[in-house]
């Protein structure tokens, strides 16, 4: 790294969140959540090209479905009933350089939101199911010159996704020499400002056999920033997963853009059901009232 629709029963049993803790999640987060939808662009980060999503969009000489491609879904939730609370969807699984840019973490980011990356069945089919977005590269070379630092993530469905959520997971790439772990390291390095939700994936992975550090004291990896797009989320916190090449290389049989998501190994699956484990975890203690 450079530095959805949903059947009722899918959260039927979660509780309800109400309007006055709503509204109060959202006072804090002037300049970070809701109320930083209207911020002045920056200057564009070390190594990146576009100074956001949104110039990068205004570009005439890059094509939406020709250089880079949007995907998101966010399920609707309806309550009618007099009686019973309704749910609400309390995560979001983000990947802001899907495709070509941080090769597997689009396909990742489906399989943790609850959906194969093959067709999008539901996958468990029991759920739950997550809100996702995902910006890929779709070129055959030169995605590099896609990445927008995630910081600097403006793209408004992400944005509202993210502050509409309790949790967000943002999916990247890294290389093993910006972890410090050693060369050719398959590892995770687990950031964000949301230590409950990073502890709990560090536990997950641990268990699962998968290697995993806290990427706190890594400035480029360590996702700490309110301007990051995974701490624009209705408490001001979220996390987010860097994961070397070798760790994403040894997911797929066939590491091709058409191959990836027909050819996922176990340690794909075991990664995602440690993640989903994780987010799990936390939003059982998440009570919304």
């Amino acid at each position: 790294m450079k530095k959805s629709n949903s059947r009722t029963s899918d959260v039927r049993s979660r509780p309800a969140l109400s309007r006055r803790a709503l509204l109060g999640g959202l006072a804090p987060l002037t300049g970070a959540g809701l109320l930083g939808l209207a911020s002045a662009a920056p200057a564009a980060a070390a190594g990146d090209t576009y100074p956001s999503n949104t110039a990068l969009y205004a570009d005439p000489a890059v094509t939406e479905g020709v250089d880079y491609a949007r995907r998101y879904r966010r399920h609707a939730l309806d309550d009618q009933d007099l009686v019973t609370q309704g749910g609400f969807t309390r995560s979001v699984i983000l990947a802001p350089h899907g495709g070509g840019i941080e090769v597997g973490t689009s396909e990742l980011c489906l399989a943790v939101a609850g959906y194969h990356p093959d067709g999008l069945a539901p996958t468990p089919a029991e759920g739950p199911r997550h809100d996702f977005w995902m910006f890929e590269g779709l070129r055959s070379s030169d995605n590099g010159t896609l990445h927008v630092t995630a910081t600097h993530c403006d793209d408004t469905v992400a944005r509202s996704l993210a502050a509409a959520s309790l949790n967000a997971l943002a999916l990247h790439g890294c290389t093993a020499a910006q972890t410090g772990l050693g060369e050719g390291v398959a590892a995770v390095l687990v950031g964000g400002r949301n230590a409950n939700l990073k502890k709990a994936l560090l536990a997950h992975f641990a268990a699962a056999g998968i290697t995993a550090a806290d990427a706190a004291g890594k400035p480029d990896l360590a996702g700490v920033s309110p301007d990051n797009i995974a701490n624009r989320t209705l408490r001001g916190e979220g996390a987010q997963l860097e994961i070397t090449t070798a760790l994403r290389a040894a997911m797929f049989e066939v590491n091709t853009r058409a191959g990836r998501k027909t050819s996922t190994t176990r340690l794909f699956w075991d990664f995602t059901a440690a993640t989903r484990a994780a987010l799990a975890a936390t939003e059982a203690a998440q009570p919304v009232l």
